[in-house]
């Protein structure tokens, strides 16, 4: 079989018409470099597309699938509209007896989605439902961490087949604004503590510098060792010590830090390196992302405050209208009051017989329902567990 396959969708001539009508094709493309020769009309696409977030951009996911994917199993379905690129999606296919596709990321990415020009969104979500090779029993789709108002909620409504909607992870949300008019989103005294703390920052000298292109892959060295440090006596994420999430994350980062898409910012104290922090961007909202801090600020200062401070100048100064806390309830997120929105779990299967899907959709009801009870009768067990997946 051909990696590359294209389909051509009938135009629809309206009545007493004499404009031509636009040409609609999809392709199926699965060479493992097929991320690399698209990036450039990649990255066009996700800037005509509003819902667009940072690990949607070129850089990211080609370094996920470099660092993470298995060779021949990527798949990308690509929408053009008269030659031009208007849709397009990520997958990888997973092994296993419940086969089918993820979306590429999971478990480090905090957004899942499909790329869909503005101009033309529904249609092209329309082609590009049509196009997903989701017709065999054994076949099925499942995207985690979709948010809301994702581009793929709209390939989610032309669905023919199977479909199921389940919530994912909660994410939270701050107004992008000045320190002094956040602090008015929470209580007097909690305000005040606030700015006290925020006071004894800048008396203490920290020295906050965001990091060139040239100097990322040093500063992401020290995220990491610190990162490390601080969550020694808690767990840390175990991924997070591997050399190909280190590969990973500095590879996208020079990538997007060159592009605007994030910074790195680093903080000297008494001319030591103590904290560093990455921030990624996109024009809908921020995301802090990860950051490592030295465990002996505790004891001399507000580490949230310090991070937040140079994450929220950051994002304001890029007109960006949201500061993303992203996944996580972690307690010096809940202090500035965020909203919280969950994200959801979408599950795509044929629409004939589909034991792969159903199976799945069995076991995603079972993890959920073990979740609400470990949530609800071990609370604290269930917090140990969060603390440290998240760390």
């Amino acid at each position: 079989m051909s990696s590359t396959e294209t389909r051509r969708a009938a135009a629809r001539v309206p009545a007493r018409s004499t404009a031509p009508s636009p040409a609609w094709t999809t392709e199926l493309r699965r060479e493992d470099d097929a991320l690399d020769t698209l990036a450039e009309e990649w990255d066009d696409l996700a800037a005509r597309c509003r819902t667009a977030t940072f690990f949607q951009a070129a850089d990211w996911l080609r370094s996920w699938w470099h660092h993470y994917g298995r060779p021949g199993e990527l798949l990308l379905v690509l929408v053009r509209r008269d030659g031009r690129l208007v849709g397009a999606g990520a997958f990888q296919r997973r092994g296993g007896p419940l086969g089918g596709l993820t979306g590429l990321g999971d478990g480090l990415v905090d957004y899942s989605d499909v790329l869909l020009d503005d101009d033309c969104a529904d249609r092209a979500a329309a082609e590009l439902a049509a196009a997903l090779p989701i017709t065999r029993p054994w076949q099925f789709l499942e995207l985690r961490e979709v948010h809301p108002e994702a581009a793929v909620q709209r390939v989610y409504a032309h669905w023919r087949g199977r479909r199921r909607r389940y919530e994912d992870s909660l994410c939270q949300y701050l107004p992008a604004v000045p320190m002094d008019r956040l602090l008015k989103r929470v209580p007097g005294k909690t305000a005040q503590r606030s700015r006290v703390k925020l006071r004894k920052i800048a008396e203490a000298g920290v020295k906050v510098r965001s990091t060139p292109v040239e100097e990322v892959p040093e500063a992401l060295e020290g995220l990491l060792r610190l990162h490390i440090l601080q969550w020694s006596e808690r767990g840390v994420t175990p991924e997070h010590r591997t050399e190909r999430f280190a590969r990973h994350l500095t590879e996208s980062t020079i990538a997007m830090v060159g592009s605007g898409k994030a910074a790195v910012h680093q903080f000297h104290l008494d001319g030591q390196l103590v904290a560093v922090n990455l921030l990624l961007l996109c024009p809908a909202r921020s995301g802090l992302y990860m950051y490592g801090a030295h465990p002996v600020l505790r004891d001399r200062l507000d580490i949230a405050g310090l991070l937040f401070s140079a994450a929220l100048d950051e994002t304001v100064g890029a007109g960006i209208p949201v500061f993303g806390l992203l996944r996580g309830q972690e307690p010096y997120k809940q202090r500035w009051r965020p909203d919280q929105l969950p994200n959801q779990r979408l599950l795509l299967g044929p629409a004939g017989p589909a034991p792969a899907a159903t199976a799945r959709a069995a076991a995603i009801r079972t993890r959920i329902a073990a979740v609400h009870q470990l949530r609800t009768r071990f609370p604290r067990l269930k917090q140990a567990l969060l603390a440290r997946r998240l760390g």
